[in-house]
């Protein structure tokens, strides 16, 4: 092979490996899940398919011509366009998982390259080396699964023996969302009566359960609570089996993850494997089929307490006394200003406001609290402080007097509707939503997205659209425009076009390429009395 094309092309797979692990290191290194997003970024737009093809040629020809993996070295070296090979909202970080992945991949591309040389098929060897590069990542972390494994099975020996020395009641939360905010509002109800530890902020799998543990578990702990969160069958299951929670939570069912799930109905298998030690299961049984998988462990023989914000009969409910009955199910509903009235097991235990507080995470706390042992008395006493976990529906003023508020941590159907609420009801001159839109939730993806851009155009005086994955849904929504009208506008214009003026009520729409770029805007734009939303907030690995 010769030496020129040889070596451009060991530093244009150098450059493309640092593309494509930093991918692979924001998603968790789960395998398929870099060679899943290759495929968005090769297709994303006109110039990205461009460098596809002529990747592509160069692989189809270099069995044929000495000089052809040089273009698929070009081509591999520039794209795709738009994904940066540091980072700018998620950084590459040499952790040691990582450096063990990259020298797996380049002991992979060693022995290929190799064998190659050795049989004379060279140059299509390092031509589909360049051009399949995500798929060669994914390759390498299937091939260190096993050993990441192993690895793992030492902190997790040293946390259970931590478990098993201080001997606390254990709690697990799970959920399709609101975990975060279940286990803070359960932490607030219980201190003052038992001593608790929770995992931090979103520590939910394995690793942040055990350095929770590790680090923060301390003799005369009395609760501790767990927040478990899975992007497939058996990693719930496989983290009671070491955190042997006796109580545990399951509050919410939603598409969340579902692009990698598939159905509802394997999301709540997956959940419910929190049970799988349990003493008392509490389910909200207003979510999707959680009402049933409280009849299943309740005929199991586990005590099952059932939470509700609909159905009076159930153990523990937070019901509105205020809000009105016709209201549609999706409407807007300015949660704060409606009063609810809390009862356990029958017994009236507050009427108020929540505050903002989502009734249904509320339900679950108070029941927890309950089987903890806290008093009636002392929950009542503890709800008006319930905490707002950070990044979600959180709101402050800018030093120009501007409204903010963070909903950046949240990206579920269920939560943008209550921080469109939030920003609905805020006092202000201009209001503003700032939303890459929600992402994983397979097939409901558009049609989620879509509603969001509608409902963000009903409250918002300018709606800004971040980025390129849900462009289109949210454009269609917030212009009121079908799918085929939206992909023509946006056909062949930059990120930063004005895309759709404010007419019949409707917002004016702009696409940005950050959100660096949007929050320019809104500084630039927005002044005392004005307010701004930003719902959610994707990583720039995402288009």
């Amino acid at each position: 092979m010769n030496q020129i094309v040889l070596w451009t092309s060991v530093v244009a797979g150098m450059i493309s490996a640092a593309r494509w692990l930093r991918v692979a290191q924001r998603e968790h290194y789960g395998v398929g899940r870099t060679s899943r997003f290759a495929r968005r970024w090769w297709l994303l737009d006109r110039n990205n398919r461009v460098l596809a093809l002529a990747a592509a040629a160069g692989v189809v020809l270099s069995g044929t011509f000495w000089w052809a993996p040089a273009i698929t070295a070009a081509a591999v070296a520039v794209g795709p366009q738009g994904l940066d090979i540091r980072g700018r909202s998620s950084p590459l970080a040499w952790t040691r998982r990582l450096a063990t992945v990259a020298i797996t991949l380049a002991l992979l591309w060693a022995v290929l390259v190799g064998v190659g040389l050795l049989t004379g098929l060279a140059e299509p060897v390092v031509a589909v080396l360049l051009f399949g590069m995500p798929l060669w990542v994914d390759v390498s972390l299937a091939m260190l699964a096993p050993l990441e494994a192993v690895l793992s099975r030492r902190w997790v020996h040293r946390a259970q023996q931590r478990l098993d020395e201080v001997d606390p009641v254990r709690v697990a939360v799970t959920g399709s969302y609101g975990k975060t905010t279940i286990k803070g509002y359960l932490r607030q109800l219980v201190e003052g009566s038992r001593a608790v530890v929770a995992t931090p902020a979103s520590f939910n799998n394995t690793a942040g359960i055990c350095r929770s543990v590790n680090e923060h578990l301390v003799p005369g702990t009395e609760v501790f609570i767990a927040e478990m969160g899975t992007f497939g069958a058996g990693e719930i299951a496989a983290m009671t089996r070491w955190v042997r929670p006796s109580v545990s939570i399951l509050a919410s069912i939603g598409p969340v993850h579902l692009e990698r799930f598939g159905s509802l109905d394997r999301i709540v298998a997956a959940k419910a494997e929190i049970f799988a030690t349990s003493r008392t299961a509490i389910l909200n049984v207003d979510a999707y089929g959680l009402s049933a998988e409280a009849d299943r462990l309740a005929a199991s023989g586990l005590r099952v307490i059932r939470c509700s914000t609909q159905d009076p009969s159930a153990d523990v409910t937070v019901l509105p006394v205020n809000a009105p009955s016709s209201a549609p199910a999706d409407a807007l509903v300015n949660e704060a200003a409606v009063t609810r009235r809390i009862t356990l097991f029958g017994r009236e235990i507050a009427v108020g406001p929540l505050g903002g507080a989502a009734p249904a995470n509320v339900a679950c706390a108070v029941a927890a609290a309950s089987v903890l042992g806290v008093s009636d008395a002392d929950i009542a006493s503890r709800l008006g402080d319930l905490p707002t976990p950070d990044h979600r529906r959180t709101a402050g003023r800018s030093p120009g007097g501007v409204m903010v508020i963070d909903d950046t941590y949240n990206s579920n159907p269920a939560g943008a509707r209550a921080a469109l609420s939030m920003l609905a009801n805020t006092d202000a001159g201009r209001r503003v939503v700032v939303t890459p839109g929600m992402v994983e939730l397979g097939r409901s993806q558009a049609h989620e997205n879509r509603q969001l851009g509608e409902h963000a155009a009903e409250i918002a005086d300018d709606v800004l659209i971040v980025g390129r994955t849900n462009r289109i849904a949210l454009l269609g929504g917030a212009a009121g425009w079908d799918r085929a009208t939206a992909r023509r506008a946006t056909r062949g214009r930059g990120a930063r076009t004005l895309i759709h003026d404010r007419t019949d009520d409707r917002a004016t729409v702009r696409c940005m390429a950050s959100r660096e770029e949007a929050v320019r805007w809104v500084r630039a734009h927005l002044g005392a009395g004005d307010a701004v939303l930003y719902e959610n907030d994707l990583p720039d690995h995402y288009p």
